[in-house]
């Protein structure tokens, strides 16, 4: 089963936020307002989309060893200096992406009542509402979610799987069905780049688990005093990204210590390491904070997969990158362990992944 909450977490009174927007307050309610300094430089020079590193998943399929190993290399790249990286020529066929987002977005647009009726309760993180709140005084998100757990079946919560749209569930299966195939050929790939063996992760994740969440960002007001999303790192193996057409540009990375804007090439899909492959590679390959932010005209919509081991795996740095100039940086673990760690805390950039660090010894 995916990890529940203990005890009864009180939340407080959290606004719809799409119920907010038709309200047209007059101020932002004090709970979405974030203290001086989490709120976003809106002014910040946005990256063009070449920035962030893209990556031919066609030209890794091929057979041609030259092209192969220069793509390879471009992969290798992208997971050690950015954790963050864009897929052109995913294989997904552009119907099945199209078909999600109209689903995703016909879902949003339901009357508030029905939308009700597949509740996230407090410290859970299926259902609708906002997922990561723990208390009655913290900052919320300027944000709807719709989450779902998808793989293994053991996962899901049939209860919360809505039954309007009516395509949806069957539209969900089909994106997500592709999204599991990506999710391995790229770990495959990440596999090589490292030096490995390409089944060294399908072999290790036993039946891996797959969720889905969708973010739906209403225009704000005053998107300089809000976030769309809480800075944090991904507790998954991999993050799949896909952004709705003709949204704002709302996601941000840290890099070197700045908000990156991130801008979605058309019909690619963003990629981002989680804390797992940190782990499991001793920090080579490092899963990256990053945020959403909001836009005072246009709206936002993002499906989110992630893909992760069986909560079952011990999981600890492969012996293959732990030496003596690498020293193993963090311990083994249950990864059912962990993932009730990340859901019953709050987005707190990487703090979660503290749960793994083996504090380093310093001489006196």
């Amino acid at each position: 089963m995916a990890p529940v909450p203990s005890l009864p977490i009180l939340v407080g009174h959290i606004d719809d936020v799409q119920e907010l927007r038709k309200a047209k307050p007059t101020t932002i309610p004090e709970r979405f307002v974030r203290d001086m300094a989490e709120r976003p430089k809106l002014a910040a020079t946005l990256s063009s989309p070449s920035d962030i590193p893209v990556i031919d998943l066609s030209k890794l399929m091929k057979r041609d060893r030259n092209e192969h190993q220069s793509e390879i290399m471009q992969l290798k790249t992208a997971c050690e200096e950015w954790g963050f990286f864009q897929v052109l020529n995913h294989g997904i066929d552009l119907s099945v992406l199209e078909n999600i987002e109209k689903a995703t977005k016909d879902f949003f647009m339901l009357p508030l009542e029905e939308k009700q009726k597949y509740p996230m309760a407090p410290g859970t993180v299926q259902g609708y509402g906002q997922a990561f709140v723990f208390s009655e005084n913290q900052k919320l998100d300027w944000c709807n979610m719709f989450a779902l757990g998808v793989e293994p079946p053991c996962i899901r919560n049939p209860k919360l799987w809505p039954s309007k749209p009516v395509d949806f569930r069957e539209t969900l299966e089909i994106y997500s069905r592709e999204i599991r195939k990506l999710c391995k050929n790229l770990l495959k790939y990440i596999a090589v780049s490292l030096g490995l063996k390409g089944d060294v992760f399908e072999e290790m994740f036993g039946v891996a688990v797959q969720a889905v969440r969708m973010n739906y960002y209403p225009p704000c007001s005053r998107p300089d005093l809000v976030l769309g999303l809480s800075p944090h790192s991904d507790g998954s193996a991999l993050t799949v990204l896909q952004q709705g057409k003709d949204s704002s540009v709302g996601l941000q990375i840290l890099k070197d210590n700045t908000w990156v804007p991130v801008q979605p090439i058309p019909n690619a899909l963003v990629v981002n390491i989680g804390d797992t492959i940190e782990v499991l590679t001793n920090g080579k390959y490092k899963s990256v904070e990053h945020r959403a932010v909001t836009h005072k005209e246009k709206d936002r919509l993002s499906i989110v997969t992630f893909y992760a081991p069986s909560y079952e795996i011990e999981l600890g740095p492969m012996p293959e990158l732990v030496d003596k100039n690498n020293p193993c940086r963090y311990r083994r673990y249950n990864h059912g362990e962990y993932s009730k760690h990340y859901v019953t805390n709050k987005l707190q950039g990487k703090r979660t992944l503290d749960f793994a660090k083996i504090e380093s010894k310093t001489s006196t």
